[in-house]
């Protein structure tokens, strides 16, 4: 059984920096980061394919977040940097069969708990 366990959220002020782990019991595919505001639907924040050298950010923290993975530690990241109130959300690890990305929570078949990240 796959699973998927995000730590590293907290509460900050805005301009501050953290960074979000993700140890997951798969070791390869598609992952990625998305978040969820209260009342709203969860969205895209960062991928990366299987080998590590692609990815994507939706364009609200291109510069400022970097998704990256060390695969010997089965471990996703995402560093947050520049923080915004509007980065406030609880933010989700995802894992996909393939290796491949698609933009989109219908690519992801696991995801984690969710850590919460407030910006204030």
């Amino acid at each position: 059984d796959v699973q998927l366990v995000e730590s590293g959220g907290d509460s900050v002020q805005a301009g501050g920096s953290q960074r979000l782990s993700c140890v997951a019991t798969i070791s390869r595919g598609c992952m990625a980061w998305f978040r969820q505001a209260p009342g709203k639907e969860r969205t895209e924040v960062a991928v990366i394919d299987d080998t590590g050298f692609i990815n994507y950010y939706t364009d609200s923290v291109k510069g400022r977040f970097t998704i990256s993975k060390d695969k010997d530690k089965n471990t996703l990241y995402l560093q947050l940097s520049s923080l915004k109130p509007e980065d406030t959300g609880t933010y989700f690890c995802a894992a996909a069969n393939v290796g491949w990305c698609l933009r989109t929570p219908h690519h992801f078949a696991y995801w984690g708990q969710g850590t919460q990240v407030t910006v204030s």
